[in-house]
């Protein structure tokens, strides 16, 4: 029933900006810290960053300053705004969350960035 589905992704040139989404849907009852990961090509999955259900959020190093997490419990959604982006952020970025004691993952949305 539950599932985790993440949009917004596209293709921006270095410097733009994107907002990513990730909408859980189903029995969700029970969500505790929502996390964006990104996967580029040949590389292992990246934590990027992570809110928990307090609003308190932390970021990977790389997108400090660049990224903002945010969360709407109301509607069991997060956000990734991202900011002066640049190519090393060319990944696809997969949204995952603890809902009812089971580890969810989205289907994934392709960020490229490329001038």
């Amino acid at each position: 029933q539950v599932q985790l589905v993440e949009s917004g992704g596209g293709l921006v040139q270095p410097g733009g900006s994107l907002r990513l989404s990730c909408a859980a849907s189903g029995s969700t009852f029970n969500i505790r810290d929502m996390t964006w990961f990104r996967q580029a090509p040949g590389k292992q999955r990246e934590l990027v960053a992570s809110i928990t259900s307090g609003g308190s959020a932390n970021y990977a190093d790389s997108v400090k300053g660049r990224f903002t997490i945010s969360r709407d419990n109301a509607k069991n959604t997060v956000h990734l705004q991202m900011n002066s982006l640049k190519p090393e952020d060319t990944a696809v970025y997969y949204c995952h969350s603890l809902i009812n004691y089971h580890n969810y993952w989205g289907q994934g949305t392709q960020v490229t960035v490329s001038s």
